[in-house]
């Protein structure tokens, strides 16, 4: 069977499952009016997406195990789909918040099985290419998600972002049901389930989830209901680590993190999407906060640093069969803290191209970044244990994402705080500086016939927006550092062994 068209058959349904993680974002406030919903309610529409997501990703291998691969791909598919109409079809807010539910169980498995498939259909010389593959349609979720989202709410209906799976997820049931074939190591097997694993580890990560997800929001443990999500989050999570480490069908397998290569990268990918999802989430805030940029000029900002990304991957695809992917990994990570501190240097008289370039750099130290990294974390882990490694990875994938966007929102409330209650301390008479700008706007408004009294409050929002922006800057240099810190565990994975021949037939 063509490798071409196993990339295209597995990568379709993988990524109307990353557009919809994002599509949901930008028609909240349509969805909220449509049924009669406050915003904090509307937002569980996407909360019960992540929150199931989470909880699917881990149990993908065993899943696969269970039922069998392309049975489990099948019927995730046929669940997403069918699921997509329900949901466009919502008839109240709680009937939508459930058939999102259903919705992330569905799209949870698709990433990992693709990913997983991928690598076993490349031999292991061309598995840079495969992961080029797979991380162009990744990239592209995130990006096209939102413009997509947008789109389709003002041209149609809020509705239509979920009716317009319809079609692809039926081309991709039947596709999948012709092209891909189950190797023997995943057809169905007779197991014992492991209930007590089941229920620590939907209890655990949902749980971890929702509290990602509310913190800040909710000013994290100053809230009992936070506090009490993080505690039951904790206790489920060590209880999931004890009973899958004896267990004898374990619905995460643990051990495959006594591997220190798989370990580390692992472990770095968490950083790298901390890293990425807290800079594409600041950014937008701080250009449409503080520089009162319009959502298409932020997102105009955002835009080449996602095209520097699909540039920059098939070139790290062709480089990892070529030069150590080691290198290329430093580099990229290196040139990942590079742009998020370029970011750090941003303030309030920056123009358009200042904010560009530093999302551009990312863009591209994002490709060089996650190529050799998927590669050498997972290529040389068995066949058979492909599923299970992918499904491991990409919830560390997924939580780096959900930590980052809550690490970075709470850094910048907190340091706006400081940053404000020092700038105060020089708005005082006895200050030069304060003195000076207080006489010129005070005549300034004087000689345009308005109280003179508006002089402090112009100088006080002004501080504030100052202090924010400030606050904006030790985020970025603190995801920057983060980055840095990960530099050691590159030199202590393994390089992938090139081993020729195909792999067992698709």
């Amino acid at each position: 069977m063509s490798r071409a068209l196993i990339a295209l058959t597995v990568m379709l349904p993988t990524l109307i499952e990353i557009i919809d993680t994002s599509v949901v974002n930008v028609s909240l406030d349509h969805i909220r009016g449509s049924l009669s919903a406050g915003f904090d309610e509307a937002t569980w529409t996407i909360t019960a997406y992540l929150v199931s997501n989470a909880i699917i990703i881990p149990m993908a291998g065993w899943l696969s195990r269970l039922i069998g691969r392309k049975n489990y791909l099948l019927g995730s598919i046929t669940l997403f789909t069918f699921s997509s109409f329900m949901c466009g079809s919502a008839w109240s807010l709680q009937s939508l918040i459930f058939f999102r539910v259903i919705q992330g169980i569905g799209g949870g498995g698709l990433v990992p099985l693709s990913q997983s498939i991928l690598l076993e259909s490349f031999p292991r010389e061309k598995h840079g290419t495969a992961m080029a593959i797979f991380g162009m349609g990744a990239m592209l979720g995130p990006i096209v998600g939102p413009l997509l989202g947008g789109w389709i709410t003002d041209t149609w209906s809020w509705r239509w972002i979920f009716y317009i799976n319809i079609p692809i997820g039926i081309l991709s049931i039947v596709m999948n049901s012709i092209v891909i074939k189950d190797p023997p190591y995943m057809k169905r097997q007779k197991m014992k389930i492991d209930y007590w694993g089941l229920v620590f580890l939907a209890v655990g990560l949902g749980s971890l989830q929702f509290m990602l997800d509310k913190g800040e929001r909710e000013d994290w443990f100053a809230s009992d209901m936070v506090l009490i999500f993080g505690i039951i989050s904790a206790v489920a999570l060590i209880l999931l680590v004890i009973n899958e480490y004896y267990s004898e069908h374990p619905i995460v397998n643990l051990k495959l993190l006594k591997d220190r290569t798989f370990t580390s990268g692992v472990t770095v990918m968490f950083f790298v999407f901390l890293n990425l999802f807290g800079s594409i989430v600041l950014l937008p805030i701080f250009l449409q906060m503080l520089m009162g940029y319009t959502s298409l000029y932020a997102g105009l900002v955002l835009g080449p640093g996602g095209l520097a990304t699909m540039i920059s991957m098939p070139i790290a695809g062709k480089l990892v069969n070529k030069v150590n992917p080691k290198r290329i990994l430093a580099a990229g990570i290196t040139i990942c803290a590079l742009s998020t501190y370029m970011m750090s240097l941003f303030n309030v008289t920056a123009d358009f191209w200042t904010f560009v370039w530093p999302r551009v750099f990312l863009g591209l130290g994002m490709g060089f970044t996650f190529i050799p990294l998927t590669t050498m974390t997972l290529s040389h882990i068995p066949r058979e244990h492909m599923t299970e490694a992918s499904s491991l990875y990409n919830l560390l994938r997924n939580l780096g994402g959900s930590v980052g966007i809550a690490f970075v929102t709470t850094v910048v409330s907190r340091r706006s705080q400081f940053h404000q209650s020092r700038l105060v301390e020089h708005l005082s008479p006895f200050d030069p500086a304060y003195s000076f700008f207080h006489d010129k706007l005070s005549s300034f408004l004087g000689s345009h016939g308005l109280p003179t009294s508006g002089a402090d409050s112009l100088m006080y929002r002004e501080l504030v927006r100052q202090s924010t922006a400030l606050a904006f800057n030790d985020a970025f240099l603190t995801i920057c550092l983060l980055m840095i810190f990960t530099l050691p565990l590159v030199f202590i994975m393994k390089r992938p062994e090139a081993q020729q021949g195909a792999p067992p037939a698709h």
